[in-house]
């Protein structure tokens, strides 16, 4: 596979977002499934795996520690602090964000036993944490990287001006965001930036939490278990009214000879070569049809073209709850 940097990290120019093999995205995989999975996106040449403590809470990174404790120094595996975690009726949940110094640590010690490993690849804040200073975090990640207990510092949903505060510490290797054809932003304000300190752009959702692949086209079409049953982009209005941008996606792969998911990850990689898409997927037949993206090319004339389009494509629905919303960095 391609390669890419994530700062000093090297990894596949696509990685695999396991968020979803444990949460969120409908009915979660057993751990035998999960290991299976990911024993399979390793055999097809993935090397780069996205998790976090609170995907489960807790399960995702067992997965991931299972699956690669001994394949470890051939796997970059990337995790993230930044929440309080509490029990409640016999089960974990998220309770609140919390990135005090003494936190991230415990957190980390604790992502390190799960993931059967002596080191993090990257270790990300999840989320900006309002009440401390991001000097404050910086730091710490600093210190974990000169114990070599983490290789690199990354963002998720952070702003400029929080990656430059951060950057001035630690150096930050990495950003997280969503970024596709329907969410844009991190390019117009977050790609220059990053280019400059030499971070490299880590995008989750480069299928539009799987709205791209034309899988959905009604609410209903969601499990109750599936996050998105809630987000106002997968509401049956918001769906019709950006079933616009599917119609063009059809007109694209037509003429490519591929999947729409293929074409909207072409595009997410060929938007620059600081970009590694971590798109998800529980299914092997999934994984397969989006390592098919690397092998089509995306000309400049083809670029400009699909962008022209993008620009006069509305889309329709905030991208999350206002909860969610709440905590994304601005």
């Amino acid at each position: 596979m391609q390669k890419r940097k994530l700062g000093q990290i090297q990894v596949g120019a696509m990685g695999l977002g396991c968020m979803g093999i444990s949460q969120f995205l409908g009915v979660a995989l057993s751990k035998d499934e999960g290991i299976n999975l990911l024993h399979e996106a390793f055999e097809l040449g993935i090397d780069f795996y996205d998790t976090a403590e609170v995907y489960g809470p807790f399960v995702n990174e067992e997965i991931l520690g299972e699956a690669f404790k001994n394949k470890r120094d051939k796997v970059k595996i990337a995790t993230k602090f930044g929440f309080n975690i509490q029990k409640v009726n016999n089960h974990y949940q998220m309770a609140g964000l919390n990135s005090d110094p003494k936190h991230i640590i415990s957190a980390v010690e604790g992502s390190l036993k799960r993931l059967k490993t002596d080191y993090i690849d990257i270790i990300y804040q999840h989320r900006v944490d309002p009440n401390v200073p991001i000097e404050d975090v910086a730091g710490v990640v600093g210190d974990l990287i000169k114990q070599g207990k983490a290789r690199a510092f990354g963002l998720s949903e952070a702003s400029i001006g929080t990656l430059k505060r951060a950057n001035a510490v630690t150096p930050v290797s990495a950003m997280q965001s969503e970024f596709s054809m329907w969410w844009q932003e991190p390019k117009e304000k977050m790609f220059d930036e990053l280019d400059k300190i030499g971070a490299g752009f880590v995008a989750f959702s480069p299928l539009g939490r799987g709205f791209l692949t034309g899988n959905f086209s009604k609410n209903a079409d969601l499990n109750e278990n599936d996050s998105r049953k809630h987000n106002p982009r997968f509401s049956d209005e918001a769906m019709s009214a950006n079933k616009a941008l599917l119609d063009f996606l059809d007109e694209i792969s037509t003429s490519k000879n591929a999947t729409k998911s293929q074409i909207a990850l072409a595009w997410t990689l060929a938007q620059s070569d600081i970009v590694v898409p971590i798109p998800g997927t529980k299914k092997l037949s999934r994984l397969k049809e989006n390592l098919g993206a690397l092998k089509i090319t995306l000309n400049k004339d083809e670029l400009q073209q699909i962008q022209d389009k993008l620009d006069r494509i509305q889309i329709t629905g905030h991208r999350y709850t206002a909860a969610q919303d709440s905590m994304v960095d601005r």
